[in-house]
């Protein structure tokens, strides 16, 4: 067995795999041409947490940049700046604006920056400012940060409302009020057992019977009233006959006076004039006696059929 190894070989092989990885760190660290890139400050008002030193820059996904400095800010202390270098060809506007966003689960982070307006302006350094400024948006963790200590500040306050609702004096209060209903809702079961529901279901059944039963009369008072009219109207007629007739005899009475007085009396004219009248009232008040004795005689007989009897109507000999 030949267990010689060809060292030479394997010496060029080493060779070249040290000069691989040279040349891929020169790649890596090559230094940038300063007009190829343009330096920008960028403040952020957050921790800047997993952000480090050539952490990347990128636009819409695009890696364009890298961190090279990150100091607190000597003008704000409760800022934090970051510079950074991004390549010239990117578009950086006056509406771009810089966010800190997570990389998946290792806990870092990068720089992403939202493109702006396509009619925007670029964004350019201020008078006295080293290079130009990149405005900032709060990122995922400090908005999901603002929205605990909204709800940390909102559970606070209804903690220290209901402790002040549930307070002794309003303890008090409430254990009242509970016995209170308490109480009513034992006085309504005994109101409502099944007895009185019972009866109140009878109840509701006689007031429908009553509905029914009004409903089927109305007919009948609507014949009672209009029967009475007629009464009314037939008996005022009989009287109104009597008094004319009376009247006239009235006036006969004060002629035949002032005849006797004067000596003037002709029994001749006397009775071509008052019996006449005299005989019609008689006759008039003889008409009404009938028409009351039978109507009195009909009500002691049935009293309702003078109200509610509906006269017949004959039929002439031939008709169905």
């Amino acid at each position: 067995m030949n267990n010689k190894v060809n060292y030479t070989l394997v010496g060029i092989l080493i060779l070249v795999g040290m000069a691989l990885m040279m040349s891929f760190a020169y790649w890596m660290l090559k230094p940038v041409k300063n007009e190829d890139v343009q330096k920008y400050h960028i403040y952020f008002d957050e921790s800047v947490l997993g952000l480090n030193i050539d952490a990347p820059v990128k636009y819409r996904g695009i890696s364009v940049g890298k961190v090279s400095k990150m100091r607190i800010n000597p003008n704000n202390s409760e800022q934090v700046e970051v510079t950074v270098i991004i390549e010239r060809s990117t578009p950086i506007k006056v509406d771009t604006a810089a966010k800190l966003t997570a990389q998946g689960i290792t806990g870092l982070s990068y720089i992403n920056l939202s493109n702006g307006g396509r009619s925007s302006e670029l964004l350019r350094a201020k008078d006295g400012e080293e290079c130009p400024t990149i405005k900032t948006l709060p990122s995922f963790f400090k908005n999901l940060e603002d929205s605990f200590g909204d709800v940390s500040n909102r559970l606070t306050s209804t903690l220290a409302g209901t402790e002040e609702l549930l307070g002794a004096d309003n303890q008090q209060q409430m254990a009242l009020l509970l016995k209170r209903s308490a109480n009513v809702m034992r006085k309504m079961e005994l109101l409502l057992d099944d007895k009185t529901i019972n009866h109140l279901q009878k109840t509701s059944k006689n007031m429908d019977e009553f509905t029914e039963k009004l409903n089927k009369l109305m007919p009948n008072i609507d014949i009672f009233l209009e029967k009475t009219k007629k009464w009314e109207a037939s008996t005022a007629n009989s009287f109104d006959s009597i008094m004319i007739s009376y009247l006239g005899l009235d006036k006969s009475m004060d002629e035949i006076q002032k005849a006797f007085h004067n000596g003037e009396a002709d029994f001749k004219q006397l009775n071509a004039d008052v019996i006449p009248t005299l005989n019609a009232a008689m006759l008039d008040f003889q008409e009404l006696m009938m028409k009351l004795e039978e109507t009195l005689e009909r009500y002691r007989e049935s009293p309702s059929d003078i109200f509610y009897k509906r006269q017949e109507i004959r039929k002439a000999p031939g008709e169905n």
